[in-house]
């Protein structure tokens, strides 16, 4: 278990900083405030993991669970046939210290399993939803609000293929939570953000971002790739979802309360092997190990395991990896005016605007113009046209 005094400590350290600390470049928190959130998020937490764990044997949660061993089962099987893949998933296991009692968990289901075609489901796709994100980590100061509705958000960037499935389930009733639009967003390979600027990709650039809605199951599915790293963070990929949406025509979004606001993780090794490709090898920024991270350290608590399962998609790392997650969320919940909701941009017609009110500052090399410092192009697609709404879908 990972104490208080410890996360303080550990974020003074990598901050150097007294009366605040950094999460992302350009970002500041308090380190009281910070306390009060993690002591009032462990009593959620706490709360939260007696429903789940209440809820968990009934037939309908069962069932529920079978079919996402068979989906994910299926995702795979179609992930291996689009690359003409006919080997088995690599052998890989961990073998390293503790970090955090929940990254000593092998969340390699290849290295676990050796996984074969003749490999059970079951035996590789289950997932613990009892292990929930906690909603108050930071969203940082690159959020842009009405991203496409989209699920492959690749766009033009290099790197090693990553498709993320989320399942969201409520705490309350272990059911699955359909109709919520998750957003998704993280640097690329040479640890740069579109979207926004301040020496990011720039306003216009849409590259890794994305919103999808989930389904009955609670499910949604992106095609992205694995995130690359920046001075200050250690590898991240961002997670927020909103009920109550308003889909416009140009299939972009508006409004809706925010349900939940997540940071998944990395183990160590796996951002080695994959940092060994190009073009993550041509990243000069200072890497960050999860144990410096603050956000990390703060979430793998008892209640806590923001690393998602992953297997190899075949025989080596760039023919990409298949990961998956649980959430568990209070459905009713809203985070709109929270402290840790941040908006740095809205992405609207002809483009996007950034927001004058945003707390943050952003930080990093580049022009701001997606052109240079490894930011990435700007991307094929036209901006939209028409903001114009079209229906609202609700949770």
């Amino acid at each position: 278990m990972v104490n208080f005094a410890t996360i303080v400590s550990s974020a003074i350290a990598a901050s150097s900083l007294v009366g605040s600390v950094s999460a992302h470049p350009g970002e500041k928190h308090d380190l009281m405030h910070v306390k009060r959130q993690i002591d009032a998020r462990q009593l959620r937490a706490t709360a939260a993991k007696r429903s789940l764990e209440s809820c968990q044997d009934s037939l309908e949660h069962r069932s529920l669970m079978q079919r996402s061993h068979i989906r994910r089962s299926e995702a795979l099987k179609d992930l291996r046939n689009k690359r003409s893949i006919d080997s088995n998933s690599k052998k890989f296991r961990r073998d390293l210290a503790l970090l955090q009692e929940f990254e000593a968990i092998n969340h390699n289901q290849t290295g676990v399993l050796n996984y074969t075609p003749n490999t059970d489901a079951t035996n590789i796709f289950a997932a613990n939803t009892s292990c929930i994100l906690a909603p108050e980590v930071t969203d940082g100061p690159y959020y842009v609000n009405g991203e496409l509705i989209r699920k492959d958000v690749k766009e033009d960037q290099a790197g090693i293929d990553l498709y993320l499935e989320v399942q969201y389930v409520d705490i309350n009733t272990c059911k699955p939570v359909p109709k919520l639009f998750v957003d998704v967003w993280n640097c690329n390979a040479t640890g740069y953000y579109s979207g926004v600027e301040s020496g990011q990709g720039g306003l216009n650039t849409t590259f890794l971002r994305g919103i999808q809605e989930t389904d009955e199951d609670g499910v949604v599915a992106f095609e992205t790739i694995f995130p690359g790293h920046y001075d200050g963070r250690a590898i991240h990929t961002h997670l927020l979802t909103k009920s109550n949406v308003t889909v416009r025509k140009n299939q972009t979004t508006q409004d809706g309360a925010v349900t939940h606001i997540g940071q998944l993780f990395w183990p160590e090794e796996l951002r080695s092997e994959v940092e060994a490709t190009s073009p993550y090898n041509e990243n000069t920024q200072t890497i960050t190990s999860n144990d410096d991270d603050m956000w990390s350290i703060v979430q793998a608590e008892d209640n806590y395991d923001p690393f998602p399962q992953f297997i190899y998609v075949g025989d080596l790392i760039t023919d990409g990896l298949f990961a998956w997650i649980q959430i568990g969320i209070n459905a009713s919940a809203d985070y709109t005016d929270d402290d840790y909701y941040n908006v740095a941009a809205t992405y609207q017609a002809g483009g996007g605007v950034a927001n004058a009110d945003s707390g943050f500052v952003g930080g990093g090399g580049g022009d701001g113009n997606g052109t240079t410092g490894g930011n990435g192009t700007i991307p094929s697609g036209s901006p939209p046209s028409d903001i114009g709404p079209s229906s609202t879908a609700s949770a």
